[in-house]
């Protein structure tokens, strides 16, 4: 049996201590690590309560958002804006033009919608009136075309500065859009709601002058009175609010002046439409002092009243008695005599001011102005007149 000394059995003691000790620490740590603090159930629910209570405020925030935009809520005061459909467009492209118009918030939402609705086969080339009191359904209703959709068959159509309204219809029946005779009877008996159309009359003068020239897009059988609505919608915007106001600041009305537009289209296609006009305002001023008597003698006007005439004007032709003969008749012919484009109704509204009340087409495939007759007369007598 081993012999201890007291000094042993002290080092002996310690050392069972330690190593007792150190038996027991991975145990109490793991002991430890297993304790977790509990979350007090009640603060658990209220927490809980509160996070689905902000998702559900959130998403009712959204929700009342893009439900105001689908029903037109709070829009404030109504507005109107015209948004024009062309060919091209696409659903991105409408949902375009009406937020820029104002007319719609969420464009992803208004596409989500139409997508839904099928509204490609619903919307169709055209200009609309429109307002941000629509709600969805009806900005896609108010875009409707009875013609078909932005999906049929198009053609496009450039109408002529200076074409009547028989030579438009003749192009637009050419081009497909519908026939002659169905065009025509629209010009003739269909109401357009604009005040510078008369209603009452079945003449297709009643829409002369106002068949903007431009290019267009129509669907193949058209509907005859859309197509031409069109065109007329196309002039009173090109008019604008500047130009409008032109011309209640002049002494004339919207129709005659442009008639005089009209004039001056069939008298040149060059860069003096200004001084055209000028001539023209001369003489409708002119009381006798230069012996034209408020006669135009513009006999382009006379043209339009014999749409049948061949070759050049005669003797004959110079007695038709027609408010259009502006030889025998004084001022403006009773209705525009071409649809004039955008050059000579600014010519008509700003004429250079001049002296002169005659003028005829030299050689040179210039007009040449005269400020009293024997001048002009000289002029037409020499080898420098063009005829």
């Amino acid at each position: 049996m081993a012999n201890y000394k007291n000094g042993d059995t002290a080092s002996w003691d310690a050392a069972q201590v330690r190593h007792s000790q150190a038996e027991r620490r991975p145990q109490n740590k793991s002991t430890r690590r297993k304790k977790r603090r509990r979350i007090n159930p009640f603060l658990a629910v209220i927490l809980y309560v509160l996070i689905v209570a902000a998702a559900s405020a959130t998403l009712a925030g959204v929700g009342w958002l893009l439900a105001s935009d689908l029903c037109a809520f709070n829009r404030g005061e109504k507005t109107t804006s015209t948004v024009e459909i062309s060919a091209g467009d696409t659903l991105n492209t409408v949902s375009d033009k009406l937020h820029e118009a104002g007319l719609i918030r969420y464009k992803w939402f208004f596409k989500l919608f139409a997508k839904v609705t099928k509204a490609e086969d619903k919307i169709g080339i055209g200009t609309y009136e429109l307002n941000n009191d629509m709600d969805y359904h009806a900005l896609i209703s108010g875009m409707r075309n009875s013609s078909g959709s932005m999906s049929a068959d198009t053609v496009t159509v450039t109408i002529p500065e200076g074409y009547t309204v028989s030579q438009t219809i003749r192009l637009l029946a050419e081009k497909g859009v519908n026939s002659e005779e169905k065009l025509l009877e629209a010009a003739k008996t269909a109401d357009f709601n604009y005040d510078f159309i008369d209603n009452e009359s079945e003449d297709v003068s009643r829409l002369e002058g106002f068949l903007f020239p431009d290019t267009y897009e129509f669907y193949v059988n058209h509907n005859p009175k859309s197509a031409l609505e069109r065109l007329i919608n196309n002039f009173e915007q090109k008019m604008g609010e500047d130009v409008l106001e032109e011309v209640e600041a002049s002494p004339y009305s919207l129709k005659e002046i442009v008639t005089i537009a009209s004039l001056i289209e069939k008298e040149t296609d060059g860069s003096d439409q200004a001084m055209i006009a000028s001539v023209i305002y001369n003489r409708l001023a002119d009381t006798g002092s230069h012996g034209t008597y408020r006669m135009l003698q513009i006999d382009a006007a006379l043209l339009y009243a014999l749409p049948d005439h061949q070759g050049a004007i005669t003797s004959a032709d110079l007695e038709t008695d027609s408010p259009y003969n502006l030889r025998k008749y004084a001022g403006l012919p009773p209705t525009p005599i071409a649809n004039p484009g955008m050059a000579s109704i600014n010519a008509a509204l700003y004429p250079t001011t001049s002296d002169y009340y005659y003028y005829a087409l030299g050689t040179d495939h210039k007009h040449h102005y005269f400020v009293d007759y024997n001048s002009f007369l000289n002029f037409v007598n020499s080898d420098l007149y063009g005829g």
